[in-house]
């Protein structure tokens, strides 16, 4: 063994407290930490020839690297819907990189029955039917694409084409949907449907929820099986399609439901919110993201189908050494990837930790001061609300003639660069504007106060 490998494996206890003590430093400074900023490139160093240790190279990202990092998984990071790492999810991430176990195998290791564990835990947490089945991803993206994937099958099985041994050759596929989310349409580039197969219908008016009368007419004209995705929680504004009624028109056109849930599924788990995704369980396909709402480590997702023999026509590894993928239960055989970290750990975790009631409250609380937000900014001046407040997501802008989508990139430049609280820009119906997603477990009343401070001191500040 190389004398350094050997004499880290001999220091190991005190490696992991030096570990912990980095790691302590972060949580306890957190809230001082910006949560968002700007890090210049940083020049590219050789390889060196010989390493110096686990610690020397500890000592040396905290001393050169540590301190750049931004509080992204933080109270007040109001950017991507990022939720940002429960205690116990964070205990059990780091258990993962300790266990390093590859979740493919069926009962060589307790790993994968924990994981089948949790997702029997997440389809209660989410009132999904017992007869769905489900595995861990990566993310959202991930996830849909492994429903689209699915159902370019099912598109094919119905016109007697097996799209996962034959390829695409020339048939077309469509997919219908109004305001799909991105990972969607480059989902369709990635298994060769095409981002142009993507018609979108009408939404409602003022609204990203599809309208139904339009969906239908594009259902009539299409005169054949195609795929429709629906939405529960957009991405702007958290609107949501009507599922029971994307549902009914099942029983009159042919076409494979998927349903990009990726946080708006936790609406499920609230008593003020669940009517938001009655139907969900006329579902094909759903995708629902772990990191988001669930407030567990990058990377992890969750797909469902009721489509477990699709799946497996589709992802199912042909290895002699794997078995008849007819007979295996393994993961390898149901998702892109062959070696699966153990990503269903942290949720495992935080479930156990917390419970529904748990996590019930961090979406009740960050929805509730989401309206919070929103009822300040009806308030001032400067700024105009987009559409209502549904959930957790705030979309607004600067209340001024022919703005610009620079001149929003800037106002949210300078706000960054306060160090407070960060935002991302977006476009919504065409207007460029502001979007303020709150889904991490952390935030709270003064979070918001702070964010209405700062908004309102760079806007007088660009106003002068």
């Amino acid at each position: 063994m190389h004398p350094l490998l050997e004499q880290d494996k001999e220091r190991i206890p005190g490696l992991l407290r030096k570990t912990v003590s980095v790691a302590e430093k972060y949580f306890n400074h957190v809230d001082a930490i910006p949560p968002g900023r700007y890090v210049s490139d940083i020049e590219k160093q050789h390889l060196p020839e010989k390493g110096i240790g686990a610690a020397a190279t500890l000592e040396y990202f905290e001393k050169h690297y540590a301190e750049k990092i931004a509080s992204s998984a933080g109270a007040r990071y109001f950017g991507f819907v990022t939720g940002g790492s429960t205690p116990a999810s964070v205990i059990g991430d780091w258990l993962v990189s300790t266990y390093d176990q590859n979740v493919c195998g069926s009962n060589d290791t307790i790993a994968p029955q924990l994981e089948h564990q949790t997702l029997y835990y997440l389809k209660q947490l989410f009132g999904l039917d017992e007869s769905y089945y489900g595995t861990f991803v990566t993310g959202a993206t991930m996830s849909n694409f492994v429903g689209l994937a699915q159902a370019r099958q099912w598109v094919g099985e119905r016109h007697g084409v097996d799209f996962s041994n034959d390829g695409l050759g020339a048939y077309p596929i469509r997919v219908i949907s109004a305001a799909p989310h991105s990972s969607v349409i480059k989902s369709l580039a990635m298994l060769g449907i095409g981002r142009n197969a993507m018609m979108r219908p009408d939404t409602l008016p003022d609204r990203e929820a599809v309208d139904i009368a339009k969906l239908e007419k594009m259902l009539q004209d299409a005169a054949g099986p195609v795929i429709v995705v629906a939405n529960a929680g957009t991405v702007n504004t958290v609107d949501f399609d009507d599922l029971d009624a994307i549902g009914a028109l099942r029983l009159k056109y042919p076409f494979w439901l998927h349903v990009d849930a990726a946080f708006g599924g936790f609406a499920a788990i609230s008593e003020k919110y669940k009517h938001l995704v009655n139907g969900i369980n006329h579902a094909d396909s759903i995708t629902i993201d772990a990191h988001k709402w669930l407030n567990v480590p990058y990377d992890a997702a969750m797909h469902f189908t009721r489509h477990k023999s699709i799946q497996l026509k589709v992802f199912q590894n042909s290895a002699a050494y794997l078995g008849d993928p007819e007979k295996s239960p393994d993961f390898f055989h149901y998702t892109p990837e062959n070696s699966k970290r153990w990503r269903s750990l942290p949720a495992w975790f935080s479930l156990m930790a917390y419970g529904k009631e748990g996590h019930q409250e961090i979406v009740e609380r960050n929805c509730d001061v989401a309206f919070r937000l929103g009822e300040a900014l009806k308030k001032m001046s400067q700024f105009k609300l987009l559409a209502p407040v549904r959930m957790n997501v705030v979309c607004f802008t600067l209340n001024q003639d022919n703005l610009s989508f620079e001149t929003i990139q800037q106002f949210l430049i300078q706000v960054r660069d306060q160090g407070k609280v960060f935002f991302t820009p977006t476009i919504y119906k065409g207007v460029p504007a502001i979007r303020a997603a709150i889904s991490n477990w952390q935030t709270e009343s003064r979070d918001i106060d702070l964010a209405v401070e700062v908004l309102s001191g760079i806007f007088q500040e660009m106003d002068r």
